[in-house]
């Protein structure tokens, strides 16, 4: 059970899996587990119906074979049961020793993306941003605070990594997610004032707060575009859903300005 009472979410459904997805990872784990978190949007702020649901199982060494094959059936039954959260889980098994600093980068965990049953090794939560939400903001399911487990994530690495991911985040985000769909193109300009507020202000922020710092900081030119994603969000991921009108356009413009400022730093 989760170490809040209150539960670590404000969603029902949310807390009972969590609960659950604890539970029976301590099962399967035993001593092997050093605790259980959440990071990202739940962490740092504003999650809402369309966030995914960011955890970190910490495990004090790789798991055996034993263990990893029962960890993927768990996860492989989840996304088969009827409900909104069980397709939006994600999050990885990283080792205690690797997830404590920043000379791990690189290493693969055992990973699974949200709405998948079967689990892959990845990178996908080794980095400083996860490391920095779970240390700053992570909630506890179970297991010790954060803070023993992170090293500080100095701001210098947040910032390097910004100035790393910015230049390439078009054609990565191209290798996975269609322009035809209108979610694509708000994921584009709210990850792109994340990114930006995280290389000026040194913090990382949740998408809704990094949208209204960018209404206020950035160029007033483009608050009509930071409006229309704000406003849109409600309409979450629909695959029959088309961009907007000129939005493709003004996302592609956006770039080119987040380019140039990042570019300054």
């Amino acid at each position: 059970m989760s170490d809040n009472p209150a539960g670590p979410t404000r969603y029902p459904e949310l807390n009972e899996l969590l609960d659950e997805l604890t539970c029976r990872v301590g099962d399967v784990l035993g001593d092997n587990l050093v605790g259980m978190y959440l990071c990202g949007s739940f962490a740092v702020g504003d999650a809402d119906m369309h966030s995914d649901c960011d955890f970190l199982a910490v495990v004090r060494r790789a798991l055996g074979r034993v263990q990893e094959r029962r960890i993927r059936a768990l996860h492989s039954e989840i996304p088969t049961r009827a409900g909104h959260w069980t397709q939006h889980l994600e999050g990885s098994y990283p080792v205690a020793a690797e997830l404590k600093t920043l000379e791990s980068l690189g290493r693969e965990w055992l990973y699974i993306d949200h709405g998948w049953r079967e689990m892959q090794f990845h990178t996908h939560c080794n980095n400083e941003v996860t490391r920095w939400s779970l240390r700053e903001h992570g909630v506890t399911l179970t297991g010790p605070d954060p803070k023993s487990l992170v090293d500080e994530v100095p701001v210098e690495a947040l910032r390097s990594r910004m100035l790393h991911d910015i230049p390439r985040f078009l054609e990565d985000l191209a290798a996975w997610a269609s322009w035809d769909v209108a979610w694509t193109q708000r994921y584009a300009v709210t990850t792109y004032c994340r990114m930006l507020n995280t290389l000026e202000t040194g913090v990382v922020v949740s998408k809704r707060a990094a949208l209204a710092w960018a209404m206020d900081s950035l160029d007033p030119s483009w608050r009509p575009l930071l409006r229309q994603v704000l406003d849109d969000r409600e309409r979450g991921w629909d695959p029959y859903d088309p961009p907007r009108p000129g939005s493709i356009e003004s996302t592609m413009a956006f770039s080119d300005y987040v380019l140039d400022r990042a570019g300054r730093h």
